[in-house]
């Protein structure tokens, strides 16, 4: 790339592609590396960026790194784990820390230190950790510039030779100066302004004319973003006689969903495309399945058979036909696609019978290497208007996700580990919530989460306060910001906790308990009831443009078999990979919760307040 490039060393993290991803956005070409890369391949690098990643660098099967990286004079930037192994290299000590910080953090620059990366940055600023592991001992010839309350190293230099580090992840939104640090990294290593959307644009529309040759391609669409784009591009590199969309109505769809989605492309002008029903078939793929990991495998797999007798159907010739995903760099990364990184969930785009076609090269997948902000972007370069590329993301599982399974037993290691979670929850002060009207516990349900790059599967804390009103209401409480401060500080400091729900509403006199449950047409239809409820709000109140996603999750936690419990799950996100729940106003809320509970079959509603890190955005 003329004018030279910043290269992003992948140890793994959650995070690594997102690096080079803000750099291009700045206007800055980067790509990513193996951190095993000999030195030779760097020679038209500017600066080495050194990424997060999930292990401990004193662990054994760390990923490789070959240290002659460091004798190159050109500046490199460690972030988390590469900070942590850059202070080792130069004979440092990393150690467990005392406290892992996990999200909204406070930095603070020290007095009279001067550090390039931090020109023209407030002195004080939040940044956003994901961690469990810190540098205790710095390494030869480095200084600290920047501390927060539980991270001592938590920027550093070595100006002679050219060296930082960062405990922090200057790449996600949630660190508002990080743009203007890799900004200021950038211009300390000579880079010039060399890439833009029209570039990656060209770039895309010539790799799916490479990949396609003289083929066909068949797409699935689930009507999300980005499938729907995934399409817009096609059409465009190949033209409509060359592409066939698909959309499978799988059992799992919103209510409504399937006819919403043929109409809005019909207006848009597609044509090419086919719906289908096979609800029956996803049903009966996913019966009395529990395990998160399976269900997910299964729903995948069973696309791959529709797929297949929609070809046989269609007598599409399978040698001149090829398949097209709107799979997007996150779900590779969550789905431990890349040499160095762990499995968070396996995504229903990457089971066994899709890495199959793609290793034969059967496989087109346009957005992989982008993120949903970077995709409704070309999105608006296609022309396609608000209704297609705003849509809240809703993967190819659709509900069968959001609706948790279960035999109703727990297992003993699932007791010793709740018994855990409770006294650990019963006897933790939180300082953030400075009124003692409020109750604390957790709930038998475990879900999935993401803390310091590895995937967690733990219970929720619940918090409820005030007195119950009448009908079994419970106001939100503290206000949003101690609730946000509340949560992180309870995530921070358990072992057995991954998330912190708010109890709204508990119909009188119910006890719950876990019960049976599993992915069937009930309660799916029950989790389509509740969640129109909260969609048709949030577009009536202007609230559904302000959020990036709503979840609606279906909990086997009530008084009978036949009832459930919901939580509510809005998030706010840029780049899908960190996001903080978003803070309803209080009477939206209200009028959500009291539409829910009247339906004749809850027994409960919370609202999570968890951000991820250390959550995820689903469940499962």
């Amino acid at each position: 790339m003329k004018g030279g490039k910043i290269a992003v060393l992948d140890f793994g993290s959650q995070y690594a592609h997102l690096i080079a991803k803000r750099f291009r956005m700045l206007g800055y070409y980067s790509e990513i590396k193996m951190p095993s890369a000999p030195a030779e391949e760097f020679s038209d690098v500017r600066g080495i960026v050194m990424s997060g990643g999930p292990s401990s660098v004193y662990a054994d099967n760390v990923p490789e790194f070959n240290e002659r990286l460091l004798d190159l004079d050109i500046p490199v930037l460690g972030l988390c784990y590469g900070h942590q192994l850059m202070n080792k290299c130069y004979g440092g000590k990393v150690e467990k820390a005392v406290t892992g910080e996990f999200g909204i953090a406070h930095l603070s620059i020290l007095p009279g230190k001067k550090c390039p990366l931090f020109k023209d940055i407030p002195a004080s600023q939040q940044v956003w950790m994901s961690h469990q592991d810190s540098v205790t001992v710095l390494g030869d010839g480095f200084e600290a510039v920047g501390s927060t309350n539980d991270c001592e190293y938590a920027a550093v230099q070595n100006l002679e030779k050219k060296r930082f580090g960062l405990q922090f992840h200057v790449e996600v939104k949630d660190t508002p100066a990080g743009s203007k640090i890799l900004a200021n990294f950038a211009k300390y290593c000579g880079m010039k302004k060399n890439w833009d959307q029209a570039t990656v644009l060209d770039h895309i529309m010539n790799t799916i004319r490479v990949a396609a040759g003289d083929r066909n391609v068949l797409l699935f669409l689930s009507g999300g973003v980005d499938s729907t784009v995934a399409f817009a591009l096609l059409n465009k590199a190949l033209g409509q006689n060359r592409v066939l969309g698909l959309h499978i109505d799988n059992g799992f769809m919103r209510k409504n969903e399937s006819a919403i989605v043929a109409e809005h492309y019909h207006k848009f002008g597609f044509t090419n495309f086919l719906v289908e029903d096979a609800s029956e078939s996803f049903l009966k793929a996913v019966y009395h399945l529990t395990d998160p990991q399976k269900k997910r495998m299964a729903v995948g797999e069973n696309f791959i058979t529709v797929r297949n007798r929609v070809v046989a159907e269609q007598q599409l010739d399978e040698d001149k036909w090829m398949l097209a995903q709107g799979t997007l760099y996150p779900d590779i990364i969550e789905s431990g696609g890349t040499k160095n990184s762990k499995i968070i969930k396996t995504h229903h785009n990457r089971v066994a019978g899709i890495q199959a076609l793609i290793e034969k090269g059967c496989i087109i997948e346009p957005l992989k290497d982008l993120y949903k902000d970077e995709v409704r972007n070309i999105g608006r370069m296609l022309g396609l208007n608000d209704e297609l590329v705003m849509r809240h993301p809703f993967p190819g599982p659709g509900l069968s996700i959001n609706v948790l399974c279960t035999t109703g037993e727990m297992t003993g290691q699932d007791e010793t580990d709740f018994t855990k979670a409770a006294a650990e929850i019963e006897t933790l002060t939180i300082p953030a919530l400075k009124t003692d009207s409020f109750i604390k516990y957790v709930i038998p349900v475990r879900s999935v989460g993401v803390q310091g790059d590895f995937r967690t599967y733990r219970f929720p804390s619940v918090l409820s306060f005030g007195e119950e009103s009448e009908g079994g209401f419970y106001p939100v409480g503290a206000g949003w910001d101690s609730i946000e401060a509340a949560s992180s500080y309870i995530t921070n400091n358990t072992e057995n906790i991954n998330r912190t729900i708010i109890r709204l509403y508990e119909k009188s006199g119910a006890t719950l308990k876990l019960q049976e449950g599993y992915c069937d047409k009930r309660r799916l239809d029950q989790l389509r009831a509740a969640d129109d409820i909260v969609l048709t709000e949030l577009h009536k109140t202007g609230w559904y443009n302000k959020i990036f996603q709503h979840l609606t999750i279906d909990l086997p936690y009530a008084s009978s078999a036949g009832s459930c419990s919901f939580v509510l799950r809005p998030v706010v996100s840029e780049d899908v990979m960190t996001a903080r729940f978003a803070h309803l106003p209080e009477n939206i809320l209200t009028d959500i919760v009291r539409q829910i509970a009247a339906l004749g079959f809850v027994d409960a509603v919370y609202f999570d307040a968890t951000n991820k890190p250390p959550a995820t955005f689903g469940w499962e």
